[in-house]
């Protein structure tokens, strides 16, 4: 049988703290997907773990057994990371990390606990940046890690000595509000309003191509950069949007249509690096934003939110060609 270490670790916690919602304090999750966890372990052995029948949870033999397990691996991950910090500084220092307000919102506060917890002496600091503001600041050596939104098709050139790892790959949908027909085509849609972004911008990128190959010229246009202020127009009526299927999956008062729409929305993820490679402390940081972000997709999945963005290795634009 091959248990699986994380779920040991989430019955450690669930051990050390006394139940689902101190352990899901602890991990950074919700109690829900802590649960789902603690299931899909028990279901791997086939033997319960933990005793549900009182007013406290409480493990039974097999789940101390098991958890003291679990236990031993964490105290092994903490040490090594230990033993990594202490081999010549190679994990410590300070690590400058730029990201947009929804990526910050979404996995910066797991990431600062995966650090903190694996390599204590890594010093991360983040800092709130757009695409523009933030390719400037990592040439500059401001930003070790910066995290982008772009569009794969028209995606940015990477800046020299920059390297980079697609986060998450996400079809676009075009949305329409609530109280708008929905169209049966995109040329349906020229001469109504509609809510794009900065030219610069990975849906502002997109909605050019949409409206150049389907000839649309919009009556206005909106530009809305955040998805809080997207939301916001979509709620006054103001115009149709293109978005993210994971944004557009979360709209109120507003409904995806059916019309497709051409490119892939792309999360990426760039680092400084050197004739030897990066530092390994900006390594350490872009490995456990990645976990971060999956694990953000899992806890999502587990508690039955709809999800299409893909979270698994995949190609950089810049290696495409």
């Amino acid at each position: 049988m091959e248990l699986d270490p994380k779920r040991l670790l989430v019955l450690h916690a669930i051990a050390d703290g006394g139940g689902l919602a101190a352990a899901a304090r602890v991990l950074g999750h919700t109690r829900s997907a802590v649960s789902q966890q603690l299931a899909r372990l028990e279901r791997q052995v086939g033997l319960p773990l933990v005793d549900r029948t009182g007013s406290r949870l409480e493990l039974t033999a097999d789940g101390r057994l098991l958890a003291a397990s679990g236990e031993r691996i964490h105290r092994e991950l903490a040490t090594a990371a230990r033993r990594l910090s202490a081999a010549g500084g190679r994990m410590a220092g300070p690590v400058a990390i730029g990201a947009p307000s929804w990526v910050i919102v979404r996995i910066a506060i797991p990431t600062l606990r995966l650090l903190a917890d694996r390599y204590p002496d890594i010093e991360p600091r983040i800092v709130e940046t757009g695409l523009r503001d933030g390719l400037r600041q990592l040439r500059l050596g401001e930003l070790d890690v910066l995290i982008v939104s772009d569009d794969r098709e028209t995606a940015v050139p990477l800046p020299p000595s920059v390297k980079a790892r697609v986060l998450v790959e996400d079809a676009y949908h075009l949305v329409v509000p609530d109280g708008w027909q929905a169209p049966a085509g995109a040329a349906e849609l020229s001469g109504r309003p509609w809510i794009s972004a900065p030219a610069h911008s990975a849906r502002g990128r997109a909605f050019a191509r949409f409206a150049a190959t389907h000839g649309i010229v919009p009556s206005v246009e909106h530009l809305a950069a955040h998805p809080g202020a997207v939301q916001t127009l979509l709620t006054a009526r103001l115009g149709a949007a293109l978005m993210p299927a994971y944004f557009a999956a979360r709209l109120t008062d507003a409904r995806v249509t059916e019309v497709p729409v051409s490119g892939l929305f792309v999360s990426r993820l760039l680092y400084r690096t050197g004739p030897a490679g990066a530092p390994p402390a900006a390594e350490a940081t872009v490995t456990a934003l990645c976990e971060a972000g999956r694990n953000v997709a899992e806890r999502d999945a587990a508690d039955g939110v709809p999800r299409e963005a893909v979270i698994r290795p995949l190609r950089d634009p810049g290696e495409d060609g």
